[in-house]
């Protein structure tokens, strides 16, 4: 054997290396997007912003009538909107840099100390808290596109849909983990000796130490992969990024089933964002539930979801990503149409709910997380997932818009989660338009077996 074929297999095992490394990524910033994005903050922040209201019952923002309980997903629609306009820049930006794993240890880092600063949240100070929690939003989602980036890096196209799979699995069981403990935590508040205020913030700022403290293992051991095909801009960095960011959006009319399916997703992840995002709220503030009886209720959705998507990876490998996706979204929408009809206090349905939400929700987001990356040409991972997180958020505040909205108009929670159906029916028919075989063929990339 020569030595060139010594040399080149040995790209299975570092590729192997790496993706063992990359999966904690995912590990490391679901403590965020449980513990602090998925359950405590919507309903503490809604508790807090109670204590301003005035005789009205509303908070006065800039001359606008605010209900506390819609407060919440104006912020997540702010944040949105921001970060919209934000990623494509950071997007560009790690398609010309070697050092992606420095910029992701560095979103993350950063959107952990703003975490930290929420255990700071008393009183009535809500608008402190929307404006911390915003920016800790903008950095989670900033290293999500870097994080995205490098899965095209570290994986060849027919371990994508296993590599994604597993990663968001891994997030599952890092999120779920944390967030057992801080169910104790909450749960037992008056055993340990704290009020409820106290256990909220104390988990919290756990989610933050556990995000800055495992993203050390990726930034440790993902290679630093040199830019390739990035376009010819003259200037710094930052004049270069944006000559890229150009030149990728006037070379995008050259990949229409990437454009395709990025409608398509902006959609149907609008829904599930927005579900996720209210899901906590929809429990606590119009099913009568306490705070403990849903994060674990949101346990059980974490520990569900890590199986669900490791089975829709497999399943994808079977039968293909596409139609794997689609069967999600026929279940999200089951699922919102359960969700109009359960009534206040009965549990079991409320857990049954969460086994469901558990099923399809990892899966959905790994296989579009996967399936996506085939439509990339080479060299422009950043620059178009940060287009993938930039379209579909610069969007997503119409899922947290419209629930707010309905929330307004009816005052219950339960038409405004049923509303976002329209997502899920409108995102799975844009996707059923989606050539994938000849996605793959403009991006130049490999077909793998099953599509």
């Amino acid at each position: 054997m020569s030595d060139t074929n010594s040399i080149a297999d040995l790209g299975p095992l570092n590729r192997a290396r790496q993706q063992r490394a990359w999966y904690f990524t995912d590990w490391a910033a679901s403590a965020f997007q449980t513990t602090v994005a998925g359950v405590l903050f919507a309903p503490y922040l809604i508790s807090i912003a109670e204590n301003d209201v005035g005789e009205s019952g509303h908070l006065d923002i800039l001359g606008l009538s605010i209900s506390p309980g819609a407060l919440p997903s104006y912020v997540i629609t702010l944040s949105t909107v921001l970060s919209a306009l934000v990623y494509p820049l950071i997007g560009a930006i790690a398609d010309r840099t070697a050092r992606k794993p420095d910029l992701l240890v560095g979103f993350a880092w950063a959107g952990a100390i703003a975490t930290a600063m929420l255990f700071f949240l008393e009183g009535d100070n809500w608008l402190f808290g929307s404006l911390v929690f915003i920016f800790a939003n903008l950095c989670a989602g900033a290293a999500v596109v870097i994080s995205d980036s490098i899965l095209p890096l570290i994986s060849e196209e027919s371990e994508r849909d296993r590599v994604s799979s597993i990663g968001w699995a891994y997030g599952y069981a890092g999120g779920g983990l944390l967030l057992a403990v801080n169910f104790l935590v909450v749960t037992f508040h008056d055993s340990l000796g704290m009020s409820t205020e106290l256990a909220v913030r104390l988990s919290m700022l756990s989610a933050a130490v556990w995000w800055a403290a495992f993203m050390v293992i990726p930034w440790m051991r993902i290679k630093r992969h040199p830019p390739v095909d990035v376009a010819e801009v003259d200037g710094g960095l930052l004049t270069r990024s944006f000559g890229q960011l150009w030149a990728t959006l006037k070379d995008l009319r050259n990949y229409p089933t990437a454009l395709s399916f990025l409608v398509a997703y902006l959609f149907f992840n609008d829904g599930i964002q927005t579900v996720i995002a209210s899901a906590s709220t929809f429990g606590i503030e119009e099913l009568d539930f306490a705070e403990g009886t849903v994060l674990g209720t949101y346990l059980l959705v974490q520990f569900v979801a890590m199986f669900g998507a490791i089975g829709f990876g497999r399943a994808a490998n079977r039968y293909g990503a596409k139609r794997v996706i689609l069967a999600g979204l026929v279940g999200w929408m089951a699922i919102v149409t359960v969700a109009l009809g359960i009534p206040s206090g009965a549990l079991l349905p409320f857990l049954a709910l969460g086994v469901a939400i558990g099923i399809v929700l990892g899966g959905t987001q790994a296989l579009a997380r996967s399936y996506f990356s085939l439509f990339i040409p080479r060299g422009k991972e950043g620059e178009y997932f940060s287009l993938y997180h930039a379209m579909d958020r610069g969007t997503s505040w119409f899922g947290t818009l419209t629930f707010g909205l309905v929330y307004q108009l009816t005052d219950s929670y339960r038409p405004a989660i049923f509303a976002l159906i329209v997502f899920f029916v409108v995102g799975g028919l844009l996707l059923l338009r989606v050539d994938t075989e000849r996605g793959i063929r403009e991006a130049g990339n490999t077909r793998p077996a099953v599509i």
